[in-house]
C-alpha cells in the first residue's frame, strides 16, 4: 500500500510564488512597520522649540548694567548732597566775607597828551599817586596775596593811561593795611582809535567843570588760611571806579575826588567768574 504525498503549497505559477516567499522570509513583520512609521507624515512627535538661552543672557546682562547705572548715579547725588550740606555748614560756621579795598586819594602829578604837527604820532605821559586800604573783615580767615599790578584807565573809553606795583602781604582776621605813595606812571604812543577816545573823552570832561574820570584796576591772586588749612591761590581783580580828578596846571599836582569812587572785587577763574 502506497503513501499519499500532499504539496505544502500550490504550484508556482511563472515563479511568482517563489519570489513573494523569498521576500516575505529575508524582511521581517517590524521592518515594514518601522518603515511605515518613518514616513508617515502623520505619525511624527510635535514640534517643540527650545528656549533661547542666549536672549534671557543679554536681557540680564542689562539688568546688571542698569542696576549699575542706578547705584552709581545715586550715589553721586549722594556725595553731592552731602557736600552741599557740608559748605552750607561751613559757610554758616565762618560766615566768610568779601576783603575790602579803598583809595583815599589820588593825586594827579602829570596827565599831558602831546601830537605832532602832522598828527602822525601821539604820545602821552603820565604820573599819578594813590593811597591805597585793604581790610580783611573775616572773623575766622587770613588772607595772603601776591604782588599787585596796578593799572590807570579813563573811566569812559578804557584808554589805558599807565600802571605800578603792589608788594606782596597777608592780612590776618580782622585787621587792614595802607599803602601811600603807590606810583602809577606811563609814557607810550597812542594809536589813532585810543587818541580819538582820549580826545573826546578829555573834551567832554572838561567843557562840563574841567575834570577827568579815572578808574583803577589791581589784578592779583589770593590765598585762604582758615586754621592750619589753606585754599588753592585765586585770580582776583579789584577794580575802583568813579575816581574825578582835574588836570594839573604847572608843576603843582591836583588832587582827585574819591569820596564817591567804588571798589568792586571780581574772583577771576578760567571757566566761570564768580563776583563777590
Amino acid at each position: 500500500m502506497s503513501e499519499k504525498v500532499f504539496p505544502s503549497s500550490k504550484p508556482a505559477t511563472n515563479g511568482t510564488a517563489t519570489a513573494n516567499t523569498t521576500t516575505t522570509a529575508s524582511n521581517p513583520p517590524n521592518a515594514t512597520a518601522n518603515k511605515s512609521h518613518l514616513y508617515n507624515p502623520t505619525s511624527r512627535l510635535p514640534y517643540r522649540p527650545q528656549p533661547h538661552t542666549r536672549r534671557h543672557r543679554s536681557r540680564s546682562g542689562r539688568n546688571i548694567c542698569c542696576c549699575c547705572c542706578f547705584w552709581t548715579i545715586l550715589t553721586i547725588l549722594l556725595l553731592l548732597l552731602l557736600a552741599a550740606i557740608a559748605g552750607t555748614a561751613l559757610y554758616i560756621l565762618y560766615r566768610p566775607h568779601r576783603p575790602t579795598f579803598t583809595i583815599t586819594s589820588l593825586r594827579i602829578h602829570r596827565l599831558n597828551l602831546t601830537t605832532s604837527a602832522d598828527s602822525s604820532i601821539s604820545h602821552l605821559s603820565t604820573l599819578l599817586n594813590l593811597t591805597i586800604i585793604s581790610e580783611n573783615t573775616n572773623s575766622h580767615i587770613s588772607l595772603d596775596y601776591e604782588p599787585f599790578t596796578v593799572s590807570a584807565l579813563s573811566d569812559g573809553n578804557g584808554v589805558f593811561l599807565g600802571n605800578g606795583s603792589l608788594p606782596a602781604f597777608s592780612l590776618s582776621k580782622k585787621n587792614q593795611t595802607s599803602f601811600r605813595n603807590v606810583v602809577v606812571s606811563g609814557s607810550n604812543d597812542l594809536d589813532v582809535d585810543a587818541l580819538n577816545s582820549l580826545r573826546s573823552d578829555l573834551k567832554k570832561k572838561k567843557s562840563a567843570d574841567g575834570s577827568v574820570m579815572l578808574k583803577i584796576e589791581m589784578d592779583t591772586r589770593v590765598k585762604m588760611k582758615v586754621g592750619g588749612l589753606k585754599t588753592k591761590e585765586v585770580g582776583i581783580r579789584v577794580t575802583c571806579d568813579g575816581i574825578k580828578g582835574s588836570l594839573p596846571k604847572g608843576k603843582t599836582p591836583t588832587v582827585a575826588v574819591t569820596t564817591k569812587s567804588k571798589c568792586k572785587v571780581d574772583l577771576r577763574i578760567k571757566i566761570w567768574r564768580w563776583t563777590f
